[in-house]
């Protein structure tokens, strides 16, 4: 009689492996990396491979004293996807000490601390990013404005230079090429009493929002649409964080838009877009059931806006992305899916 082998569950295959998801995760972000590189310069690039190379080295050296092997860990692309997520909550032209600190305690602490890859209670990424952003809070505030409206602006190589030395050299000074972001802008002009219209004819706003800011989160959305085309992520979180920040944004406009921003503004400013679609959807730190997903995009959004409106900081898609990761477990346990045949 002919054998036949079989292996153990599960038996059917899933469509993609995990290196296969960084990857296509990380070339739907190629596109906007490109048109955020036209209009502000190579400071993400540089963000990028700094924080891509101490990420693999933390990785490296965290999986040899763990005795693992190397190739499986590094060749999956996590470590790339945390390094180009965390680099493009950086200033361009962040110094490299302060990248590769966020960098080696997402790696080390908030991922290989819990078990590695699969066992972090909260995203890397935004764990490194909020610990640079209350240790060196001067640093993480030097943005640069558009190269349309740079005209002493840092090139390529005082970029290049402010990102391993931390001085723009040349003559230049911080001072006289960094501005604040639209949504820090807002934020101090609104403390003065100033009306948004007032604010908005600002020359740093186009539309909506900031000048080539806005095109960039329209690249970062359709790359969100590719990969949920593609299924590397499901609908539920990116909606319900859109959701989340615009329903309140949208009430306080409409009762009172000389003193509140646009739903336009909170959803094309800061990280509404990429935190949507990429941060807030890591299938390991958040909710996992289709209704515990709602619920804690939900909560991302409506954090996120609540930090904006009353808290100390600009934007709060960090703060509500960790919140909701310490969340999601209770989420998942009371939306589990009823089993079939189940009544109770």
């Amino acid at each position: 009689m002919k054998r036949f082998d079989t292996s153990g569950a599960p038996y059917l295959q899933p469509e993609a492996s995990v290196s296969q998801m960084m990857t296509r995760l990380l070339l739907s972000l190629v596109p906007a990396a490109a048109v955020y590189t036209w209009f502000f310069g190579p400071g993400l690039l540089l963000n990028i491979l700094v924080a891509s190379a101490v990420g693999l080295m933390a990785e490296a050296l965290v999986l040899n004293l763990r005795k693992r092997p190397l190739k499986p860990y590094l060749g999956d692309g996590s470590v790339l996807v945390t390094a180009v997520l965390f680099a493009w909550c950086l200033p361009p032209a962040t110094p490299w000490w302060i990248t590769a600190t966020g960098m080696i305690f997402a790696v080390v602490f908030a991922k290989h601390l819990y078990g590695g890859l699969g066992h972090n209670p909260f995203n890397p990424a935004m764990a490194g990013y909020v610990l640079v952003l209350i240790s060196f809070p001067q640093e993480l505030t030097r943005w640069l404005p558009i190269t349309a409206l740079a005209s002493n602006g840092p090139d390529a190589l005082q970029t290049l230079w402010a990102t391993f030395t931390g001085e723009l050299g040349g003559g230049l000074q911080w001072d006289a090429v960094t501005m604040a972001t639209p949504l820090d802008y807002v934020k101090t002009e609104l403390a003065r009493l100033t009306t948004m219209p007032e604010i908005k004819s600002h020359v740093m706003f186009g539309d909506f929002a900031g000048r080539g800011v806005e095109w960039v989160g329209n690249f970062i959305a359709l790359g969100g649409a590719w990969m949920i085309y593609k299924n590397v992520i499901r609908w539920h979180i990116p909606v319900a964080v859109i959701a989340g920040v615009l329903i309140p944004a949208t009430l306080a406009y409409m009762m009172d838009p000389g003193s509140n921003g646009s739903p336009g503004l909170h959803l094309f400013s800061g990280a509404t877009l990429l935190g949507a679609f990429y941060i807030a959807t890591d299938p390991v730190s958040a909710a996992t059931s289709p209704r515990g997903r709602l619920i804690f995009g939900l909560g991302v959004g409506v954090i996120t806006f609540v930090v904006r409106k009353w808290g100390g900081y600009p934007d709060g898609i960090a703060f509500g992305v960790l919140l909701m990761n310490a969340a999601a477990p209770l989420i998942d346990h009371f939306t589990r899916p009823r089993v079939y045949g189940n009544e109770q």
